[in-house]
């Protein structure tokens, strides 16, 4: 068993350590990316996503509607920096729709 360490720490702290010692950070920035992508975009655009993937800095989305994915297609940059944002960090450098 470890030794307790009666030092104070938040319960947040004790998450992000976790969290980095484990190398879990890129499985949780998959599953954030997909929750803000339908937060950020909203329900209409949530019906018609088929796939959201992460792999790198690079975000995969895969849409049912040609037409759809033509119009967010105009306006990638601004996705991505909604997106980065609502991430609280710069995770996704370029957005590819399929």
């Amino acid at each position: 068993m470890m030794k307790r360490n009666n030092e104070n720490i938040t319960i947040g702290d004790a998450l992000k350590d976790f969290v980095s010692k484990n190398k879990l950070q890129t499985g949780l920035d998959k599953i954030n990316v997909r929750d803000v992508w339908n937060q950020q975009m909203g329900p209409a655009i949530e019906k018609y996503t088929t796939a959201i993937k992460l792999e790198g800095s690079t975000l995969f989305v895969q849409l049912s509607s040609s037409v759809l994915r033509e119009e967010l297609g105009y306006g990638k940059e601004k996705i991505i920096r909604n997106l980065n944002e609502a991430l609280g960090k710069d995770l996704i450098s370029k957005l590819v729709l399929r």
